[in-house]
């Protein structure tokens, strides 16, 4: 021994790693998906749940950065379950993962603000290779199709005659919407309560004749353009 201090490197893989939340009704499903997931260096599962309910509970004490979200589910459908997450925690990126090509379920996704959708039958390397381009914020859904998002709410939607029925209140919060802000983002702006805001919230919404609040994200930013 020459006395000399040798440090030894400190591997941290885990404090840079892809925090991963899993949501599949399907126990085998997630036991796979988690081996998957795991034997990469760069990422780790940090949760999982069998129905939407259960995601709801669990996501927000795991703090992913993506969730991978199985559209069908035994209680209602993980659509709903990444329209509820973007709106409280915009910064868990969602994936979509299912049996079917279903353009509805594709529709309601990108609705929802999903930043993927890809079938099971997808390839390993390829679902994690879709895991961090959605965590690096990328969006893996083809432009074509959120532009046809976007042309079917145009087509859909009355303008003037369906504003004219909000409040100043309901506007002054639709403005806020099309900014991109949370229902908390929103009380604390306006200065009142998180669950006032979400009663408007909805309020506007059912007025519009919606029923998320990123159709009234976007119905916002046509107004802006004037298209």
């Amino acid at each position: 021994m020459n006395g000399r201090v040798v440090h030894v490197p400190v591997h941290n893989e885990h404090m840079t790693a892809i925090r991963v939340f899993l949501l599949d009704d399907h126990e085998i499903v997630r036991r796979g998906l988690a081996e998957l997931i795991n034997m990469q260096s760069d990422m780790e599962v940090v949760g999982e749940a069998g129905t939407a309910d259960e995601a709801l509970r669990r996501i927000p004490a795991a703090q992913p950065d993506v969730a991978i979200l199985d559209v069908r589910l035994p209680d209602g459908s993980g659509v709903e379950v990444c329209r509820e997450i973007r709106s409280t925690m915009p910064n868990v990126n969602c994936l979509m993962l299912t049996s079917y090509s279903d353009d509805e379920a594709l529709f309601n996704a990108i609705m929802a603000g999903a930043s993927g959708y890809v079938l099971k039958e997808i390839r390993g390397n390829d679902l994690t290779e879709a895991i961090r381009q959605v965590a690096a914020g990328n969006s893996l859904l083809d432009p074509s199709l959120t532009q046809k998002v976007l042309e079917r709410l145009r087509n859909g939607q009355k303008v003037d005659s369906e504003l004219a029925g909000l409040t100043e209140q309901e506007r002054q919060i639709l403005t806020l919407i099309g900014q991109g802000m949370t229902n908390r983002q929103i009380g604390e702006n306006m200065h009142l309560a998180e669950k006032t805001i979400k009663n408007y919230v909805s309020g506007l919404l059912a007025k519009l004749g919606m029923e998320r609040r990123t159709q009234a994200a976007a119905y916002v930013a046509r107004l802006e353009s004037g298209n």
